[in-house]
């Protein structure tokens, strides 16, 4: 090692943000090990880099005897004054003994100690970057296939979308330019492993952030969100300023901001609803884009049932019942659909119900006097006889 190698040393503290002193030292661990392992173990040494000119000395510490019996790990009172005026017997003495071919082995010991701890370094700073960012978006490009995982290069790592982060319907070529949603950085001894989401509700989330500045700036606010991946979306959201229609600004003019994000996720439909504090109203407006007539909540089993008109049932359920299901999702209430005229059916039938109950109690009191009155005349009969 020379004067170009501290150079290094001094250009790679600048570049990678790694101290030189902190690389002199593990070089310096690293070479008491590589000349242990080449001159002899059962020495007491340390190495020593000079941090002006790079050279390197083994220095051996060894205990003045009267009569040496180990030679590498003793020395004799005679040859230790010859090193040192005030010694004595007892004393530890430190005494040089570089190898001459060691400077070989010293390079390539520094190199391979250099490498590793900027490649470690190179690790623990994308840890850093990529931890900060979870619950983030990110743009990234596919680049390979491993099983049913996808590999995506986010540019300073590869990130892995699992198959259960993967939207139905969606497939993923070589060269795709995704964003995604960073739900969980791992470090591992390999480096940092980074998970991502094309599924996630705070996927919709984000991109609303980059394609509404209503958002962004917080005047509009995404209160809830609940999604069937690659298929549709409902998002709520509310106005902090009164004259701001949350809407209005979401969809953006002829709905160019909803429609980057539709696009974003290749075509999953957005409603777009207005979060309301009043849970009726919010559960009606959930429904969109069907509309309601009436909203009744039942507080106690959190159970909301809904009254549309009859030929928005259908439209208020939903393919498969979607719509009632993330209308459910989004407001945190359990939806009972009614039509208009079922809903009147119901309300008739429990109107009928308490004089279909009167008439019963009338007819069972009837029945009950006619056997006391028959029970009283037979008693009367026997008497006489």
């Amino acid at each position: 090692m020379n004067l170009d190698f501290i150079a290094a040393l001094d250009q790679i503290q600048d570049e990678k943000g790694i101290p030189k002193e902190l690389l002199l030292e593990a070089i310096e661990q690293a070479l008491i090990s590589a000349y242990r392992k080449n001159f002899g173990s059962g020495q007491n040494v340390r190495v020593e880099v000079e941090r002006d000119t790079g050279e390197v000395r083994v220095l051996a510490t060894r205990t003045v005897v009267e009569k040496v019996t180990d030679p590498l790990g003793q020395m004799s009172l005679k040859e230790a004054q010859e090193l040192l005026d005030d010694v004595q017997v007892g004393d530890e003495v430190e005494v040089e003994v570089t190898p001459r071919e060691f400077g070989r082995i010293a390079a390539q010991t520094a190199k391979q100690v250099v490498v590793q701890r900027i490649r470690e370094a190179e690790r623990g700073i994308i840890f850093e970057e990529y931890s900060s960012r979870e619950g983030d978006i990110v743009t990234g490009i596919v680049q390979r296939m491993e099983g049913r995982n996808v590999l995506v290069d986010l540019g300073r790592a590869e990130a892995i979308l699992l198959p259960s982060e993967q939207s139905p319907g969606e497939r993923y070529r070589q060269g795709d330019r995704l964003k995604l949603y960073i739900v969980e950085v791992r470090k591992t001894t390999k480096g940092p492993q980074i998970f991502i989401s094309r599924t996630h509700p705070g996927l919709v989330k984000r991109l609303f952030e980059m394609e509404v500045p209503e958002i962004h700036d917080g005047v509009v606010e995404i209160k809830a969100i609940s999604r069937e991946p690659g298929s549709r979306a409902k998002v709520a959201v509310s106005s902090n300023v009164p004259h701001v229609d949350p809407v209005g600004a979401c969809v953006g003019p002829k709905g160019v901001r909803v429609q980057q994000v539709v696009s974003e996720l290749r075509g999953e439909k957005i409603d777009i609803v207005r979060w309301d504090r009043d849970a009726a109203a919010f559960v009606g407006n959930a429904l969109s884009p069907a509309r309601t007539v009436a909203v009744y909540l039942d507080e106690a089993n959190r159970v909301a049932r809904v009254v549309v008109p009859d030929h928005q049932l259908s439209l208020a359920i939903g393919k498969e019942g979607q719509n009632a299901r993330l209308a459910a999702r989004l407001t945190g209430w359990k939806i009972d659909i009614r039509s208009e005229s079922q809903w009147a059916e119901e309300l008739a039938r429990a109107e009928a119900e308490p004089e279909v109950e009167e008439a019963e109690e009338g007819e069972q009191a009837a029945e009950e006097d006619a056997v006391g009155a028959t029970l009283s005349g037979g008693e009367e009969t026997e008497d006489t006889t």
